[in-house]
């Protein structure tokens, strides 16, 4: 059975990813900071002091995967730390900066060159179309400039790592994977739009990039998409078109 690799499975999203692939019957790995979570299934191998904005997190990775071989990595740690214009902070863009696209780099490096993605092998990372520059249009205003801004670089870094990885026929993706009900945006007070937002739950949103996720090869690699389609893409009329004639799943402009 193929072997996935979550990446920040303990909570939200990526526990939501990890559930579903073990109960197709997948091997399942997911990371944790700390502690897995209590109500885990115990299908999943959990690999513990995991922080991907540490530079440590590949070489801790390897070394606990022993060997291992990888079918699907999917990168799903993230932080969003609110701020406007004139409430900035340097600590959480670092810190979202370092989550975001930093520690992809260095996790698959070290996995790459660990010899555990071989060719025919998948990687997603887990971004947002709050990261494309295209998008972003006036009608939603500035502000939150370490959440869009380490996307954009993020979405960058799926680029890179695409170029770097085709010729070994490793595959990536970089994922918008839609507006989610979690503590996440709650935390910074976007749980006010999730009803006209069109905000789903993780499970949900799981359930979607896993579709999409088995039919991916190398002659999407690098590109830049949104599983769900322009749903929940506020922006998206104003820059795309109308919703109604925009394809499911939606490539996303940088």
């Amino acid at each position: 059975m193929p072997t996935v690799l979550i990446v920040g499975a303990t909570r939200g999203l990526g526990l939501n990813l990890a559930k579903r692939y073990a109960a197709r019957g997948d091997t399942v790995y997911g990371t944790a900071r700390s502690e897995p979570p209590r109500d885990a299934p115990p299908e999943i191998k959990w690999i513990p002091n995991i922080d991907i904005s540490e530079e440590s997190a590949g070489s801790a990775l390897v070394k606990s995967l022993n060997g291992q071989k990888l079918d699907t990595v999917i990168l799903t740690a993230g932080y969003f730390g609110k701020e406007s214009f004139d409430e900035l902070s340097w600590e959480k863009q670092l810190t979202m900066y370092k989550t975001s696209a930093m520690g992809p780099v260095f996790v698959v490096q070290r996995l790459f060159k660990a010899g555990v993605l071989p060719k025919g092998s998948k990687i997603f990372i887990i971004s947002s179309e709050s990261g494309s520059i295209t998008l972003r249009h006036e009608s939603e205003g500035g502000g939150n400039y370490g959440h869009h801004a380490s996307k954009a670089a993020s979405n960058m870094v799926g680029k890179l790592l695409s170029l770097d990885l085709k010729e070994h026929g490793v595959a990536v993706g970089i994922l918008h994977p839609g507006f989610m009900r979690t503590e996440m945006t709650k935390s910074v007070g976007f749980d006010q739009f999730w009803d006209d937002g069109g905000a789903v739950t993780p499970d949900v949103a799981a359930a979607s990039i896993i579709k999409f996720a088995d039919t991916f090869d190398i002659s999407k690699t690098g590109q830049f998409w949104a599983p769900r389609g322009p749903g929940d893409i506020g922006t998206a009329p104003d820059v795309l078109g109308p919703k109604e004639k925009l394809p499911t799943p939606l490539q996303l402009p940088w």
